[in-house]
């Protein structure tokens, strides 16, 4: 209940990163609640945080002709040999099996992946990244990697070190928001 009234809180003018802390304080008191308006507020802004870097990476993937889900699927299959079945797609991209299907169906009309019956289980299938999809990857892969570096060229090592620790803590405790 808190996040959805605090993300319609006013920019603080300082970084552009709406609420402040000040204002989680202010929502925190207003509901009577016992919570750290600080974690409160780190929580929402990495909301927003997500939400910005995710348009911005479908804005760059677009560039290639790709989505966000379209290029992890395609470097998935090329990190695993260029072959895989769409069930360990989906469980491997952590998404449901039915938005693989939609992927794997656009990239196949493209070129970029084919189906072939899996040679382990008769009934099933598995997606192949074709070879007009492993040059997609290379054609793309020197500006890719240089915007991902640039996009967090203002920390340095030792900080990036500890964000990815202080990163996998936050995935792990997003659970919380999905919890019954």
């Amino acid at each position: 209940m808190i996040s959805r009234h605090i993300t319609y809180m006013k920019r603080d003018g300082v970084d552009g990163e709406a609420p402040t802390l000040d204002q989680a304080r202010r929502q925190v008191e207003h509901y009577g609640l016992d919570v750290d308006p600080q974690a409160v507020l780190v929580a929402v802004r990495l909301i927003s945080a997500g939400a910005r870097v995710g348009r911005a990476a479908e804005t760059h993937f677009a560039r290639f002709g790709l989505s966000t889900g379209r290029y992890r699927l395609l470097a998935d299959l090329e990190d695993h040999g260029g072959e895989k079945s769409p069930s360990r797609l989906a469980a491997d991209l952590d998404v449901t099996r039915a938005t693989v299907t939609g992927l794997l169906d656009g990239l196949e009309r493209e070129g970029l992946i084919a189906r072939r019956p899996s040679t382990e289980d008769g009934r099933g299938t598995v997606a192949v990244l074709t070879a007009r999809g492993a040059q997609r990857l290379r054609d793309m892969a020197s500006e890719h990697f240089g915007r991902l570096e640039a996009m967090v060229g203002g920390l340095s090592i030792e900080e990036r070190a500890v964000f990815l620790d202080l990163l996998a803590r936050v995935v792990r405790g997003s659970a919380a928001l999905a919890a019954d």
